[in-house]
């Protein structure tokens, strides 16, 4: 009688493990996700509340039976808030692994070197995945680069991380500062780099146009950097014409044509490379520049080679039809 009685205790036990390896199968292996879907988990949401806005999208059957089973068989690690991809197909079990241990979904905005804040504003007011209101930030706050967001974040979030990514670029940055360096102060680099970044589209060309205005700036003369006329117009954006000689002599804070030094403040936004341009400039004497028609410039040290080569450049012009 004892041997048939630990025999019929065992296989009750069998089929106890069987039963429970079908309830588990059955119910926490199903699938409610017929497509690829995106599925936000809000911030400091709970498995209960997530079960419940999964059942109100018809993504599982049911909440109740979703938690039972993620509590008898599912990891007791938290949830993540953000926005997950959920496979097609995926289990229950699934479900709550990517909640707890998968990626959230990044998404992307690019700032490019040079692009004033005025503008970045416009972009990231314009990104519907975004959210709340958003100052135009301080001019030259911001390091151009690409930064990853997720849908719902503030917007002044995202600015938060362009500001300390230049902060700490100008913290990396300024103690290479060379002796050809004019700039005396953090400040003041940020406002000659956002020339540098606006007066050449060649990568190649910005430490030789830091050199340049390094030179000017040593010597008391004026920067004379069409950018600065333009800045106060537009506050950046392209003024879309040509300047008018009211506006070259225009006396403001920024117009680099009527007065001597640096602009009150920075033009745009300038990139590191920019930065780097005016704490390191190139060792040259050239006084002048003008466009060469390649989108960089020809630089000279005398007023009669730059006078030459302003009328090559006007040469060029004519044959394109443009003067």
């Amino acid at each position: 009688m004892l041997r048939k009685g630990c025999l019929l205790v065992g296989i009750l036990a069998l089929l106890g493990v069987l039963a429970a390896g079908v309830f588990a199968a059955g119910w926490w292996g199903g699938a409610e996700v017929s497509d690829e879907t995106e599925f936000i988990v809000p911030s400091g949401a709970t498995v209960t509340s997530t079960a419940r806005k999964l059942e109100e999208e018809g993504l599982i059957a049911s909440a109740d039976s979703f938690l039972l089973r993620a509590k008898i068989f599912g990891s007791s690690d938290p949830i993540k808030a953000g926005e997950f991809l959920l496979p097609e197909g995926v289990s229950n079990a699934g479900i709550l692994d990517i909640f707890q241990h998968g990626d959230v979904i990044r998404r992307f905005v690019t700032i490019p070197e040079g692009m004033p804040s005025i503008l970045v504003h416009e972009i990231l007011m314009a990104e519907p995945l975004l959210t709340g209101p958003l100052e135009v930030p301080p001019e030259g706050s911001l390091l151009p680069n690409t930064y990853d967001f997720e849908r719902g974040e503030p917007r002044e979030a995202v600015v938060g991380r362009m500001q300390a990514a230049m902060g700490r670029a100008i913290d990396e940055l300024w103690p290479q500062r060379t002796p050809r360096s004019v700039v005396k102060t953090p400040e003041e680099a940020l406002v000659l780099a956002s020339i540098v970044e606006k007066e050449t589209g060649k990568p190649s060309e910005r430490r030789m146009v830091a050199g340049l205005y390094s030179n000017r700036l040593r010597e008391g003369m004026f920067l004379q950097a069409d950018p600065t006329i333009i800045y106060p117009i537009t506050k950046g954006k392209p003024l879309g014409r040509r300047i008018r000689r009211s506006e070259i002599a225009a006396i403001n804070d920024y117009n680099t044509y009527s007065m001597p030094g640096l602009p009150r403040g920075p033009i745009t936004n300038p990139g590191r490379e920019s930065i780097a341009a005016v704490l390191d400039p190139a060792e040259t004497d050239a006084l002048y520049m003008v466009a060469d028609g390649t989108r960089g410039h020809e630089f000279n040290s005398t007023l009669q080679g730059h006078n030459e080569a302003v009328e090559r450049w006007f040469a060029i012009r004519r044959k394109r039809g443009e003067m």
